[in-house]
């Protein structure tokens, strides 16, 4: 698999809490320059993405991000201020105390309501792994699954772990054939995005990839 080919399944990513504008525009700039999948953003900054760039910029962005505890209700409102915004993919978090507590129907139930709410944008489901016993990671994998969401990604990036080798093949064991996996934190080499893409990985969401194809070092999500 070339550079170009690898760069063309990563979600370039900046999602810093301290991210200004001119962080936003380097990061479009190479996304346009790279051909990346997508940019990865805040959602604050989609409608000026939106307006600055226009369709040359596939926008994603995070939502109940990144504890992860909010309300369906909130969710579901932030879902649709990113669509209407421009954003045309959604990076979800489950609620990660429903799954700790056995609730996997009622995080299943959140996952199609937010689903429904996309329509034919994308919707990932990030699970954080870092967290879950392989029980809830399988649970994870049926739940997202059922609910029609289109990726089950692995982390947000602020956890305590993020993607590893043994969670997308988990993955892979346990999703249906309309899901499709995203790998996110951790991918910290070149060596890391073509394992997790010849693994079978779709996406991967990353700040590093542009800036290891370019030689440089990165620090970052």
């Amino acid at each position: 698999m070339t550079v170009q080919e690898m760069l063309g399944h990563v979600d370039h990513t900046q999602l810093k809490a301290f991210a200004t504008w001119e962080d936003i525009v380097k990061l479009c700039d190479e996304a346009i320059a790279y051909h990346t999948a997508s940019v990865c953003v805040p959602p604050a900054y989609i409608r000026r993405i939106h307006e600055t760039y226009g369709e040359k910029i596939n926008i994603c962005t995070v939502v109940g991000f990144p504890l992860r505890y909010s309300v369906t209700e909130a969710k579901i409102a932030e879902v649709e201020a990113a669509l209407r915004d421009g954003c045309n993919e959604i990076d979800m978090v489950v609620n990660i105390s429903d799954v700790k507590n056995g609730l996997y129907d009622k995080v299943e139930e959140e996952i199609r309501r937010l689903k429904e709410v996309c329509g034919s944008h994308i919707l990932k489901v990030i699970i954080e792994t870092c967290y879950l016993t392989k029980e809830e990671k399988i649970a994870m994998c049926n739940a997202v699954t059922s609910a029609g969401a289109d990726y089950i990604k692995t982390s947000t990036g602020f956890g305590t772990g993020g993607a590893t080798r043994e969670d997308v093949e988990l993955f892979k064991a346990h999703i249906g054939s309309n899901v499709k996996i995203k790998a996110a934190g951790g991918v910290s080499t070149l060596d890391d995005l073509k394992m997790f893409l010849e693994l079978g990985c779709d996406r991967i969401g990353t700040s590093r990839a542009v800036g290891l194809c370019k030689g440089e070092l990165t620090e970052g999500y």
